[in-house]
Order: C-alpha cells, then structure tokens, then sequence
C-alpha cells in the first residue's frame, strides 16, 4: 500500500520542553534522584517517581559511555559538587542499564549487549552481572555517519535540489523509510528488477509552489506591475542621459578652451593641443564644437520633459509595443530600445504575457520534478554500521566486531554470551536488524549451536527507564552512589562500581626513586657541624 503513495516531510520543529512546578512526590518522604540518560543525539532527564518536575537538592543519576575516561568524569562531579551542591551522584552504562531494564525472569546475567548510538556503536560482554571492560570494543559508526552518507547519496542523485536534501530530512527518511536487508547482495539484487522498484521505491515530496506567474494577477494588478516596470526603465535612462550630458559637457569645455588660444593668437599652445585632440585644422574643430553643443542642448531638453512629464500613462497593456509618447518620438525609440536592452532583468515581471491558461502550464508535472525517489538508498545508508567500507572506513563492522569479541573467551564462555545477544540504542530501530544479527551469528557460530537475540522493547527510552529501576531500587543503599564525602576525600575522577556501571581503575602514578642530592644531605650537615663555629655562622 505505501508503494505508490508519495510521503510528505514532517519538517518538525523543536520545540521547548515545558517547564513543570515540583509535586509533592519528588520531595516526600525524601528527595528522589534525577534520572539523567545523556545521549550524544538526544538527553532524557526525569524524576524516579511516578510524577514529575524539579530542582537540583537531589540525588542524581546519570549516564555516561563505556570505558568513561577519569577526566571527563573528574569535570562531571566537580560541576554537580561544587555548582549544584548535589548530595550524591551514580553513574552508568546507558546500554546496561537498558539490558537490565529489560530482564526477563528466565534471562541468564551473562550476555552480548550491541549498543548502537548517533555517534558510535559498542559492543559489550557481560559475564556474571558485570561488564568486561577489557573485552570491550566500538565502532565509530552510528546514526550520525547515516545521516550523513545518505544526504551525498541523493545531493549526487538531484543536484537541482542540493539545498532541499538537509541533515534532518536525511534523519527522517532513516527512521521511518530505511531498513537493514538479511543479504545485502541479495537485496540489491531484487532491486534491479523494474517490477520489484516500482512496487517498493518510496518518493518523498519536498516543498515546492505550483502558483504561476500571472495566472492569478487581475487586469488592473497587470497594469500596475507594468507601470511599475516602465518607471524603472524610466529612471535607468534618466540617469544615462545625466551621465551622457556630464561627459558631453567636459568634451565641450575642453573645446572651447583650445578655441579660446586660437583666438588669443597663442598658436604654439593651439596646434600641440590639436595634436592631443588628434584634429587637423580649426575647421575640424569648430565641427565637432557644433556637433557637441547640439548634443548638450538636446540632452537637456529630454530631461526637462522627463520631469515635467514623470508620470506616464500607459494606454497599451501588451508589454511588446509600449506607448511613450509624451516623451517625444525620439524618446520613445530610446525606451523600446531599453526595454529590449534590460528584458533580461525583468524577465519575471514580462512573463506575465496574457494568453491562455493552458498555453503556460509547464510541459512536465512539477510535482513530480520535486520528488526524491527513494530505491537502494532505503538500505545502503543502514549497512554501514555492517560495511564501514561503504563510506570509506577503514573499521570492522558489527558482525566481524562480534566475532572477535567471542573469540576471545573460551567455548563454554561463548556458548553463555550468544544465548542472551541484546540489541539496544537509538541506531537499532531499523526494521530487519534483529534477523540481520541472527543471519551473521547463524554463520559464525558452529554448526548445530544454538543462540538467540532479543530487541530492547524501546531502544530510546529504556536506558532511562533500566537507570529510573536502578535509582529507585537503591535509594537507600550506599552501593553505586558516590557522596560529597567520598568526592572530596578521593576526587573526582571516583566511582563507587554498581550493576550497570563501568570498572573503576584508579590512577596510580609510580613513586619515584628518593634523589641523591636528598641522600647526601644528612652527611652534609654532620661534615658542616663537625667545622669552625665561625664558618657554620
């Protein structure tokens, strides 16, 4: 059904969240902590309570990524420490938050998580409830990467509408027209067939305008727009002929003055001034002083009837034979020659000739001429995440990753991770990426095995929700929540290790070998107390 449908672009915009007074809840019987899931796309904050609004004298929660640095972590707790005076904070993974977020009762603790975001892409082992750090690798791929392939890939398509094809549509088309193929191969196969394309090409509509010029414009509009037209033209040869009668005028002066030693009788002066005009005789000069002067003259008198005659009545509509009359014949040769001259600067006021209706309408549909036809685009943005080649990465994809990282445990160990494979972010809501992992496990793992992969049941939103369980499970315990005491005691960059958090590796700078200045020095004081009083003094 949605094949030969055409889709509009949502276009929406941002809009500011609404701000929401304190309930009760979130003070009552003590203040509950502010759940913050600090994506690198998006951030979604909220109360661990079942109402909402806020302030900051609460105990926080937040996210950061896998294998945090202790820097960034430093900055976090002195800003939530000192700025905002919080009384204590936790941090975690968003990805095993959303992994125990979803648990299920027979779910075993150990599993493979493959966190997809806008910025990267993790792949995670958890054994026995807690994170392998060092087992853990990433992809520097996600929904960012798409957004941006995608936009090349239809800008090449249409260049005539480059400017139209922008980041956020690219975003739109992902989520809502993109998914992951089971066999890239295959799949581009099918769409070389035309019956296969027409049934499952998606044409989104970008925003256009069918108004024709003229087509809705009143005779009496017409009228003014072509007055309008010729006072411009008007003005243009008001100021060509003040320009004209200033040069003329400079000329003529210059003649008049050569003229003048002629009759002074300063000959020497005259002719090498002749030479500069290259003129012959004074004959020569007395024409062109005519000539000029005629000129002058003239051209004065067609500025004075401009003014006089500024506002012109336009008697004949058509725009090929325009009546200049009151400006005088000669004027009015010099007007159609304007008008030919400068057509091609009002070329959008002179199309509105009156003819037909049906005469104007364009040869092709204009709808359709701003339609992007969306075919192999639909899974080519999508595979990068599993060919980084695509784009010219020089990375492993997800499958490949997947395989290193089980291939680094045991057997047994492997057979425990692959039967709990959970895929969660943001960049996993494309529709075939479930069968996708299954398809890419089925051929890495021996023959025979068994696995399964499970989809996080809002890949968004659960990481907030798996931190909101977590905060309201452990509010009044001590593990996971690192307090002011603890932040000054042991800095920044501490964290108190929890279920859904990163592995803790402290700084630990090697102590350095005492100086043999430092060694030397108690036998010099002996050798100075053993000396002349006098020269200790």
């Amino acid at each position: 059904a949605a094949a030969g449908r055409v889709f509009q672009f949502r276009d929406a915009r941002w809009a500011p969240d609404p701000v929401l007074a304190p309930g009760a809840a979130v003070r009552t019987p003590q203040p509950v902590p502010l759940v913050i899931d600090n994506g690198s796309f998006q951030t979604r904050a909220g109360w661990a309570s079942a109402d909402p609004a806020g302030c900051v004298d609460h105990p926080i929660v937040l996210t950061e990524a896998v294998c945090n640095p202790l820097y960034s972590r430093q900055m976090m707790s002195e800003l939530l420490f000192e700025c905002y005076q919080v009384p204590k904070v936790s941090y975690g993974v968003d990805s095993l938050y959303s992994f125990y977020h979803n648990k299920r009762q027979n779910w075993p603790c150990s599993g493979l998580v493959i966190s997809s975001g806008y910025q990267c892409t993790h792949i995670l082992p958890v054994l026995e409830g807690r994170l392998d750090a060092k087992n853990c690798k990433r992809i520097n791929l996600g929904g960012c990467q798409a957004a941006v392939y995608l936009q090349r890939l239809l800008q090449l398509k249409y260049p005539g509408h480059f400017a139209a094809i922008t980041l956020s549509r690219m975003e739109e088309i992902l989520h809502e027209h993109s998914y992951i193929a089971e066999d890239y191969i295959e799949e581009l196969q099918k769409w070389r067939s035309p019956e296969y394309y027409e049934n499952n090409v998606h044409k989104m509509q970008l925003p256009f305008s069918n108004k024709l010029l003229g087509s809705t414009l009143t005779s009496e509009e017409k009228q003014e727009r072509r007055q309008q037209q010729l006072r411009r033209l008007q003005e243009l040869n008001a100021r060509r002929r003040e320009e004209k009668l200033q040069l003329d005028q400079e000329r003529l002066d210059r003649l008049l003055y050569v003229q003048e030693l002629l009759e002074d009788g300063q000959m020497d002066q005259f002719h090498k001034a002749l030479v500069e005009l290259n003129m012959d005789s004074a004959e020569e000069l007395q024409s062109y002083i005519s000539k000029l002067s005629l000129s002058v003259e003239q051209t004065k008198q067609k500025i004075l009837q401009a003014e006089v005659n500024i506002e012109v009545d336009v008697v004949d509509s058509k725009p090929e034979t325009p009546d200049l009359d009151p400006l005088g014949s000669e004027q009015s040769l010099e007007d159609v020659e304007s008008i030919n001259e400068f057509e091609p600067l009002f070329a959008e006021e002179q199309s509105e000739v009156e003819k037909p209706v049906a005469a104007v309408q364009p040869v092709f549909n204009l709808a359709e001429y701003h339609q992007l036809f969306l075919g192999t685009e639909r899974i080519r943005a999508p595979e990068i995440v599993f060919q980084p080649s695509l784009i010219g990465e020089d990375q492993a994809g997800i499958a490949e990753t997947m395989q290193y990282v089980l291939e680094r445990y045991s057997k047994e160990q492997q057979a425990i991770l692959v039967q709990n494979v959970f895929i969660t972010g943001g960049n996993s809501m494309y529709p075939g990426l479930k069968a996708r992992i299954q398809k890419e496990l089925l051929e890495m793992r021996p023959f025979q095995s068994s696995f399964q992969v499970h989809l996080a049941s809002s890949p968004v939103l659960d990481a907030w929700y798996g931190a909101r369980d977590w905060a309201v499970e452990h509010m009044t315990h001590e593990e996971g929540w690192i307090t002011r005491k603890d932040y000054e005691e042991k800095g920044g960059e501490y964290l108190k290790e929890h279920c859904a958090s990163n592995v803790y590796v402290p700084i630990r700078l090697p102590k350095q070998p005492p100086r043999a200045t430092e060694a030397l020095a108690p036998s010099r004081v002996l050798a100075s107390s053993t000396g002349n009083p006098c020269e200790q003094v």
